[in-house]
């Protein structure tokens, strides 16, 4: 019969049971820590719509302080990379899809559980949410079994998983809960209506009235008519009558609705595993990922996964910013890709040329990439190697403060000194268009100044700037500038070139364009008297 006395271990003794050799899928260590709090760099960076824009339609698993969490550490970049690429095997994802739709139902019986009205409805309904559990998780686990994995991720869980659905308490809790169920199923009851009286007593072997009428009318069918039945909304909730009837079945039959009740009473805290709840979750955090650029790929957009070390080597090979590839929709075909390289002792990109030629784009790609590798996730481009930070700074123009009594350069000299006092040299430092408001000399000195400290320190760094003399300071910094059609100066091409600073080059394009040169502003004024 139905052992109503035993209940599932705590989450200690059931670790103890089924071994402490998988915590997570996001690290093969302890629990990551996630962030709180938005990261500083995610506005600038573009990081806050992307993210928002990937999390938006699985919002019931949180996935944001996830991706505002990097990983820090280039061996659990590596775990979860692989972890992504098994998700890539079409057996793998359908059974992971399987295995959180199957939780999702779970979920939502036990929020409607706590939803009903009646008092009877409540336990059953929470049976069947756990029941649903149950058989997720030993599905999943079956469905592992069957599969190749290379991951060390999916491979410690599909052993634990293996260990929990057959340990004695996984398997004791399931088969009590199954009888408890069956026997539900089995009561059979007669419920007699005469006028506002309703009486209801056990089924006693009375005949099937229906099936004798259909029976008896079958031989008047002359083949299939238009059916003309309505269905009515089915709804969860009973009535004040249901409820009744409900209340009378259950004083029929006591000790199976004492069971149930007892079974939820003492399950329903603890049944749910919390590695089980983790891991629905991180499946979700790689999902959503590969979910959110699958359009971009087959628009032929490059993604690959990238090298990250502790080398500041960087490189990427046809890359570009996806927060505005995402905002781009299917006109991102036409998105405009770009190289860097930083060779040995090269530590800072120093990025001029014309406005709108795409250097706030590549300080943001810069960024983004580093970002996204640190997670552990594919980043734009064909191949990538970036290094493995601490932190990224960044210093993009911000809106006036009208209540702040700092003018524009005092506020931008505060911010990039709160920069160079938190920053090590393990951190990235991106500073787009700094002291733009000020003298091209006072920008040329400050400038000097700040990025001097940074090259001192060994940050790996990017800055964008109008002043060319910033990309001369040493030989650690490369110069990179943003190119224009040369039969067409006006015209941007968006590509960033790896040369020398041509400020000056680009003005000279500019003049002959518009025949501003001296020597054509003379003529044109001669010309001009002689009428």
């Amino acid at each position: 019969m139905i052992n109503q006395n035993l209940e599932l271990r705590s989450d200690q003794a059931a670790e103890a049971a089924t071994g402490p050799s998988f915590r997570s899928l996001l690290s093969p260590g302890p629990e990551t820590t996630l962030a709180t709090g938005e990261p500083e760099c995610f506005h600038d960076l573009g990081l806050d719509q992307l993210v928002e824009a990937i999390a938006t339609n699985r919002a019931e698993y949180d996935l944001v302080p996830i991706y505002r969490t990097p990983t820090r550490d280039p061996e659990v970049v590596v775990y979860r990379q692989e972890v992504y690429t098994d998700l890539a095997q079409q057996p793998v994802h359908d059974a992971v899809s399987t295995f959180a739709e199957q939780l999702r139902l779970h979920r939502a019986r036990m929020q409607q559980a706590s939803k009903l009205y009646a008092a009877e409805q409540r336990p059953f309904w929470m049976l069947s949410g756990m029941l649903t559990y149950y058989a997720a998780v030993r599905a999943f686990s079956a469905a592992l079994t069957e599969l190749t994995l290379h991951s060390n991720g999916l491979n410690a869980l599909r052993e634990w998983l293996a260990q929990l659905v057959g340990s004695e308490a996984f398997i004791s809790a399931e088969r009590e809960g199954r009888e408890i169920r069956a026997e539900l199923d089995s009561i059979h009851f007669t419920v007699r209506i005469d006028g506002l009286r309703v009486e209801v007593a056990p089924f006693a072997d009375e005949p099937d009235y229906s099936g004798e009428v259909e029976a008896t009318f079958a031989r008047f069918r002359q083949g299939d008519v238009k059916e003309h039945l309505v269905r009515f909304r089915e709804y969860v909730d009973v009535d004040r009558v249901e409820e009744g009837v409900l209340q009378l079945v259950a004083q029929e039959n006591p000790t199976v609705f004492a069971a149930l009740r007892e079974y939820v009473t003492t399950r329903q805290r603890r049944y749910l595993d919390p590695t089980v709840a983790r891991v629905d979750r991180e499946l979700q955090f790689f999902l959503s990922y590969r979910e959110h650029v699958a359009p971009m790929i087959e628009d032929g957009l490059a993604f690959c996964m990238p090298n990250v070390s502790s080398s500041k080597e960087v490189s990427a090979r046809h890359t570009f910013d996806l927060a505005l590839a995402s905002r781009m929709g299917r006109e991102r075909a036409s998105l405009v890709t770009n190289d860097f390289e930083l060779r040995r002792g090269e530590r800072l990109i120093v990025v001029t040329g014309a406005n709108q030629g795409g250097k706030t784009t590549f300080s943001r790609t810069f960024g983004q990439l580093h970002w996204l590798a640190e997670l552990g996730l594919p980043v734009p481009g064909e191949a990538a190697s970036l290094f493995a930070f601490d932190d990224i700074y960044t210093h993009y123009e911000q809106q006036e403060d009208v209540t702040s009594l700092r003018g524009k350069l005092e506020d931008e000299l505060v911010r990039i000194h709160d920069i160079l006092e938190r920053a090590t040299g393990d951190s990235v430092v991106i500073l787009n268009e700094i002291f733009s408001s000020t003298t091209l000399d006072d920008a040329v000195l400050l400038g000097t100044a700040v990025l001097r400290q940074i090259i001192a320190r060994d940050i790996l760094a990017v800055c964008v700037t109008f002043v060319d003399e910033l990309s001369t300071l040493s030989d650690t910094t490369v110069s990179l500038v943003a190119a224009v059609d040369p039969a067409e100066p006006t015209k941007r091409t968006f590509k960033l070139e790896r040369r020398p600073a041509d400020g000056l080059a680009y003005a000279l394009a500019l003049a002959d364009k518009y025949h501003l040169r001296g020597p054509q502003i003379i003529e044109a004024i001669a010309g001009e008297a002689h009428r």
